[in-house]
Order: structure tokens, then sequence, then C-alpha cells
């Protein structure tokens, strides 16, 4: 790796890791450097997961340190998200990924529609219990975590869209789940990249160093008073930005 690679590493890593811990589509951005710098695709998607594991740890560190603690609820959330990684990060070892391109595309349009719907009614003000995960809310772990483990990309919208329509909780609430959620299931999701030795080690810890600075600030952003807002409106010109790109890939 070469000074100009870290540096492009790092800043790259900035900026998708505040993508990624306020919205997604970060790995976006990330898989087509990492492989624009000589690795294949699939050690530039086991690589990616290296940052993701940190970013979501430092903005999980911020969140606890501002109080919001509710970690049993999230680990229950994490058990279907994990089996779904495992499954989707060995499968993404083992083919390619062009047919979901196509796929994406139809999620990412269905998602945009259901962001700018009008809001869920009586969001809930008070702390998520057990009475409140149904088997829907399961199911939805269940694919978001089979997903994540094979791609990634934009895994957050699905995140903000499911669980803001299925628990009724606001966007500040859905984005600190989904980072705890995210951690949790990515370490044993990075676990089968590892074992397939298709992890770049030192690309993926200098391209950690930018990704946990861009956490940190994405972190500050969600907790402000304007949180809400502004992960609404940096998910829909994600996705915005995401089809375009699909759809030009597949031109």
């Amino acid at each position: 790796m070469t000074l100009i690679e870290a540096i492009i590493l790092v800043a790259v890593g900035g900026l998708t890791g505040f993508m990624n811990v306020i919205s997604a589509g970060g790995s976006m951005i990330t898989l087509p450097v990492l492989m624009f710098m000589g690795l294949d695709s699939a050690t530039a998607n086991g690589t990616n997961r290296v940052g993701i594991v940190l970013q979501n740890a430092t903005a999980v560190t911020r969140f606890r340190k501002a109080g919001h603690k509710d970690v049993r609820l999230a680990l229950k959330l994490s058990i279907p998200a994990v089996l779904g990684s495992l499954f989707g990060a060995w499968l993404a070892t083992q083919v390619g990924d062009a047919l979901f391109q196509w796929i994406l595309i139809v999620v990412m349009v269905g998602c945009s529609i259901l962001m700018v719907m009008p809001q869920p009614k009586n969001l809930r003000t008070e702390p998520l219990n057990d009475s409140h995960l149904t088997p829907a809310v399961y199911l939805a772990m269940l694919v978001i975590g089979f997903y994540g483990g094979f791609i990634q990309v934009a895994v957050g919208i699905l995140f903000i869209v499911m669980l803001y329509r299925l628990l009724k909780i606001d966007l500040v609430q859905v984005n600190i789940l989904k980072v705890l959620i995210v951690l949790v299931y990515m370490v044993p999701a990075l676990g089968v990249f590892i074992y397939s030795g298709h992890v770049a080690w030192s690309y993926g810890l200098v391209l950690a160093v930018g990704s946990m600075l861009g956490a940190w600030m994405a972190a500050r952003v969600t907790l402000s008073p304007d949180g809400a807002k502004w992960i609404q409106r940096f998910t829909l010109a994600v996705i915005a930005i995401i089809i375009v790109k699909l759809i030009i890939d597949l031109l």
C-alpha cells in the first residue's frame, strides 16, 4: 500500500463512516475504491467489513455515553440478524452479485417510497419491551441480516424503513438500534470472510481509522435536536444516488 492509497482510504473512510451511521450507503463508495486498488470483489467485500465493525463500535460507545443503553432489546433483535448474516456472508464468498444489483434497485425504490409516506401515527415514546417484538419484526431482522451478510450496501436503509414502520419509534431510536445490531451481526459475518481468506488487513485497518472518525461525528449529528430530519433527508439523498449508480452500472 502506498502513502497516497493510505490517505485516500482514511478520507473515504471518514466520509463513509459518517454516511453509514447517520443513514447508509457508504459501501457503495468503499467497495469500488478497494477494488480499484487491486482487491478482487470478494476480498473487497470482506475487507470493507473491518471498518464497518469499528465504526459501529465507535458510534455505540458515543450513544451509550449519551445515555442510550437499551442493549438487551438490541441483542434480542440481533439473534435472527446473526443467523441471516452467516448464511449471507457464506453465499457472498461463493457467487457474484451482478443479479443482486437488479434486486437492489427494486429494494431502494421501495424504501424511498416508504420513507416519503406519511409518518406512522402515535409513535412510541415509552421504552420498548418484549411485547413489541412480533414475528414480523424478527422475520425482518432475519432478512436484513442475510442481506447485510451478503453485500451490506445500504443495509441501513432497510433498518430505518422496516423498524420505523414495524416498531413505530422515531428515527433517532431506530438509528441507535441499527448501529448496535449491525455491530453484533457484522462480527460473525466478518469471521466468515476471514476464514475464507478474503480480508486484506492493511487496507481494512487504514480504512477503519477514517471510518471511526466519521462515525463519531455522525453520532453527534444523530443525537442533535434535528437528528430525525437529518436521517430522513440524508437517507433519501443516498437512495437516489444508489439507484442512479446501479442503473448506470447495468447499462
